[in-house]
């Protein structure tokens, strides 16, 4: 079976792009002719509306950079709000970009005690045993997983990934302002993060492809580039999903560091600044809301050719 990191490597040189496009659908900001089609259903049941118009607009954007990137994230938060309506649609977004030939990380940020955390290894990325027959809930290809509960909780992930060829990404060092409350005590000599990216490392020796990359990698915020600099050289196998660029402020001068010698170690997740690239700068004026998918395509254009150093 293909090891996770391989797979991601390849469809990083595919299309040239370390690019992860997060699937963030802030109801409001979708177009409306989006939601036209659908307006129906808005008496009948208006959580069922906003999903089917959520997974209208989740297709539209994976048609328009599916030519320019080879990974995709949907956060589950922007579904679970819907119900099970948006759960499906979460599901259903996830077959969408896999048809396209999307890698797809799926950002649950799951961590619970170890019978409940093998669980949700094998609902995110793995298989449920029914009887005799086996079911693949969500299939996404990897999952973002919270490590506070210790190694125990996350062994099931690590084996999951293991047994179906897919990949974890441990919370390690967030992109939030406050992440420094917690993520930056020290424990003796040592903040607490980058103990999390020693134990990171420990796990992912067990799990290197034929690239020389881990399964097993790491989320490390672009709003905080000096610790980038320490976290690298802890987890030299880890592929790195690094939030904080664009819409959060970092630039591709934050997340220079974040990348190994050979160019690669890393993938640069941007979400509202390509999905609403009509709403903000230097788009915005250029392009309205009827002409979005112009805006996005642009906006990834342009942060493809930034990353490249372009």
């Amino acid at each position: 079976m293909e090891n996770f990191a391989d797979r991601l490597i390849t469809a990083i040189r595919n299309k040239n792009s370390p690019v992860v496009v997060g699937l963030d659908p802030h109801f409001k900001l979708i177009p409306d002719a989006i939601k036209q089609p659908f307006v129906s259903l808005l008496k009948k049941n208006s959580l069922e509306y906003a999903a089917s118009v959520i997974l209208e607009f989740n297709k539209q954007v994976i048609d328009v950079v599916a030519p320019h990137v080879g990974i995709v994230k949907p956060q589950i938060a922007f579904y679970e709000a819907y119900g099970w309506w948006g759960v499906k649609a979460y599901a259903e977004t996830i077959l969408y970009a896999k048809e396209k030939g999307l890698i797809v990380i799926g950002d649950v940020k799951r961590g619970d005690v170890p019978s409940t955390a093998e669980v949700y290894a094998a609902a995110h990325i793995g298989e449920m045993r029914i009887g005799d027959v086996a079911a693949t809930p969500f299939a996404a290809d990897a999952a973002t997983v919270n490590p506070y509960l210790g190694s125990d909780s996350l062994r099931p992930f690590i084996q999951t990934a293991k047994d179906y060829g897919k990949g974890i990404f441990v919370l390690v060092k967030t992109s939030n302002l406050l992440s420094g409350e917690f993520q930056d005590i020290l424990c003796g000599q040592k903040k607490l993060h980058e103990i999390i990216a020693e134990k990171t490392n420990e796990w992912g020796s067990t799990l290197i492809g034929n690239e020389g990359y881990s399964s097993i990698g790491a989320v490390v915020g672009a709003t905080f580039p000096q610790e980038m600099v320490t976290l690298r050289k802890i987890m030299p196998k880890a592929y790195l999903l690094v939030p904080g660029y664009g819409a959060q402020g970092a630039t591709a001068k934050d997340i220079k560091h974040c990348f190994n010698p050979d160019g690669l170690g890393a993938i640069i997740n941007a979400s509202r600044s390509i999905l609403y690239a009509y709403s903000a700068e230097p788009w915005k004026g250029k392009y309205t809301m009827s002409t979005w998918r112009n805006a996005a395509e642009e906006a990834v254009i342009a942060m493809n050719r930034e990353l490249r150093g372009g």
